[in-house]
């Protein structure tokens, strides 16, 4: 609305003042919107740097007593803390040349606009001169005009009343001549005025769309420090909730025990072998073993007489009895000893005197089919998401929607509002959670978000990631499971979906950085041309590939306008489907790529007869979808092992993207 246009006219013609010192007070505010940045800048740096001082404290503490290990705990999260508020210090800084960038161009721009305006001015004095000298003209033709009234009614010489006339004629001269004037420079003032109006309101609407950006950047950065204190304090919580009694005093007994063994009674000379020491020493002579079984078997006997040959027999056999029955409780206790530790992996070069393990291995049947993950299409390779095991990569496949909104107002660029979101989703197949739930401490899936430095805001599932708030590298970001928590998740959708062979799992939300128009995959421009009889519409539309990371066709493409006025008739280029219900022009388009003629540039024109016209200019709304590529170009990457990609989808689509004339 124009309303700089409409309220700043008056009789004194004091708007063009009033305007141009508001003008000049958005760079005070721009300055003192600095001031207050740099301001909560000190403030957090003061605060992180008490907090580092902090986790200096605690980690001089005392390291005696089982209590101890529970201040690294502190000390860890403390610096963490102190690292976030660092790390807003440091959005808050660049934030502030940013502000200062703006104040610097804002003061050009305003040195531009007051040339631009002089002319403006230059009217606005000269209508207030004129206007000045026309109140006093006709003060003095007023005058002039009874005097002569006058001396006519008292009968004066007729020499007297000539020579008022003459004066009552060349004032009235006068006060026609500055009329004259006075239309001229109101003509020129008010044209002048209108102009310079539209470009202080548009000066304005900038200072102010820019001001917001300002300060939404600056609760962003707030609010990213409150998510990751956030985490920091869960991270505390569950690393205290680990650090349970039961370890800390097992630290101390390890960390300060003075040994296993009790006092008793003497040592003897000979070594009794225990259960699973069944071993003979090989390089020993026979009659030596039976020797020494029948010492162990009493330590009391000593050779102090001539041993006989039944004697030597009868050890021998005792000593073959003893080492069978050790060799069979070895057995035993080998046997109980794997059942307990589930597989063994075979190796090419076991030690003769080691224990022979066993490789036990069950391959799942393999299926016919294979389910997909996620649809003024494509196809999938590698074991059945229902049946998988344990030592198999586990398949899973991720997902990347994105949403661009955006609202056109008239052909400027500049005016453009782009928001564009994202998500991110992964999809288990259904035999993973068997894979989970039979392994106690199932690997670990960790990932990493590729290309964050187009994200202005990334809002993880706080149930299920744990990520480090403290990481340096601004394009990318490293995120791993809870597998606890992913666990029990995948349990319970399962229950409520048995039948279902895969399920799909909100990871993170995510706002790409947006630079207006430039961000937008389809540029609108809308012009209308509004008569009692008829309107006449045109959408200039222009495929834009560097709003995206791998440039894409765009599909499915509709373009709705609504038109009042009682529309009779309506032709249009190309053909367009009129609702006669809902007084609505839809057009339904091609792809639109970059193969397209003129590159993907073109326009719709319409033209409507009318009933009760004039038609009002109405809000246009457009919908397309595009498949394989996103606008913001984030990606992810899978770490570690035990985890395998087996597929990955990008698309995104328009959520409120409307334009206005």
């Amino acid at each position: 609305m124009p309303y700089f246009l409409e309220n700043f006219w008056g009789e004194k013609n004091n708007g063009f003042d009033v305007l141009y010192h508001n003008m000049k007070h958005g760079q005070i505010s721009s300055k003192e919107l600095t001031d207050f940045i740099r301001e909560r800048s000190t403030i957090e740096e003061a605060y992180a740097r008490s907090m580092t001082k902090l986790a200096k404290s605690a980690g001089n503490f005392s390291q005696l007593g089982t209590f101890a290990p529970v201040w690294d705990v502190f000390k860890s999260s403390t610096e963490k803390l102190a690292s976030c508020h660092m790390e807003l210090v440091r959005k808050l800084q660049e934030l502030i040349k940013e502000v200062q960038k703006y104040v610097e161009e804002q003061a050009k721009a305003h040195k531009k606009t007051k040339e631009e305006v002089a002319s403006t001015l230059e009217a606005v004095q000269n209508i207030q001169t004129i206007s000045q000298a026309l109140q006093k003209s006709k003060e003095i033709y007023n005058a002039k005009t009874v005097e002569q009234e006058r001396l006519r009614k008292e009968g004066a010489t007729q020499r007297d009343v000539d020579k008022a006339g003459v004066k009552a004629k060349k004032a009235t001269e006068t006060y026609k001549s500055y009329v004259e004037k006075y239309a001229t420079a109101k003509s020129e003032f008010e044209q002048k005025m209108a102009e310079t109006a539209q470009k202080f309101q548009d000066i304005e609407e900038s200072h102010i769309l820019h001001m917001k950006e300002i300060i939404q950047s600056y609760s962003q950065s707030v609010d990213e420090t409150h998510i990751q204190i956030g985490e920091l304090h869960n991270e505390f919580v569950r690393n205290i909730e680990n650090t349970s009694v039961e370890s800390l005093i097992q630290k101390l007994a390890e960390s300060k025990g003075t040994g296993k063994e009790r006092p008793g009674k003497p040592r003897q000379s000979c070594t009794c072998y225990s259960v699973n020491q069944c071993q003979f020493v090989r390089h020993q002579g026979f009659i030596a073993v039976c020797f020494s079984a029948h010492t162990r078997l009493q330590p009391e006997a000593r050779p102090t007489k001539n041993w006989t040959v039944d004697d030597l027999l009868l050890l021998l056999l005792l000593s073959l009895f003893l080492f069978h029955c050790r060799c069979l409780l070895n057995f035993f206790f080998f046997c109980s000893h794997a059942k307990e530790n589930s597989f063994y992996s075979s190796s090419d070069s076991e030690d003769e005197d080691e224990p022979r393990k066993f490789h036990v291995e069950i391959k799942p049947v393999q299926p016919n089919n294979v389910s997909v993950p996620f649809s003024f299409s494509g196809t999938s390779r590698g074991p059945s998401p229902v049946t998988l095991a344990s030592q198999d990569a586990l398949p899973i496949a991720v997902a990347f929607t994105e949403s661009v909104n955006a609202y056109f107002k008239g052909a400027d660029p500049t005016k453009c509002i782009v928001k564009i979101t994202g998500d991110m989703t992964l999809s288990f197949p259904s035999g993973i959670i068997k894979v989970f739930t039979t392994n106690p401490s199932p690997a670990v899936l960790t990932f990493k978000l590729k290309n964050t430095s187009r994200l202005e805001q990334i809002l993880p599932n706080q149930q299920l990631l744990y990520s480090d708030p403290s990481q340096s590298d601004s394009n990318s970001k490293d995120f791993w499971f809870n597998m606890q928590a992913l666990t029990s998740y995948l349990r319970k959708v399962s229950d409520q979906n048995p039948s279902a062979s895969y399920y799909n799992v909100d990871i993170l939300k995510y706002q790409v950085l947006s630079d207006g128009i430039h961000s937008t995959p389809l540029n609108l421009a809308v012009y209308w041309k509004c008569t009692s009889g008829t309107t006449d519409l045109r959408v200039d539309y222009r495929y834009n590939p560097d709003s995206m990371a791998s440039p894409g066709p765009l599909t499915n493409i509709q373009i709705l306008v609504p038109v009042d006025g009682g529309v009779t008739n309506m032709q249009s280029l190309p053909n367009s489907i009129w609702n006669s219900e809902q007084n609505k022009c839809l057009w339904k388009l091609s792809d639109i790529s970059e193969k397209s003629e003129n590159e993907g540039a073109g326009s719709l024109r319409a033209k409507f007869e009318l009933s009760n016209g004039p038609s009002n200019p109405s809000t246009l709304a457009v919908q397309f979808m595009s498949e394989g590529s996103t606008l913001s170009g984030v990606d992810m990457e899978l770490q570690g092992s035990g985890y395998r990609l087996s597929l990955s989808k990008k698309r995104f689509a328009t959520g409120r993207y409307m334009a206005d004339c």
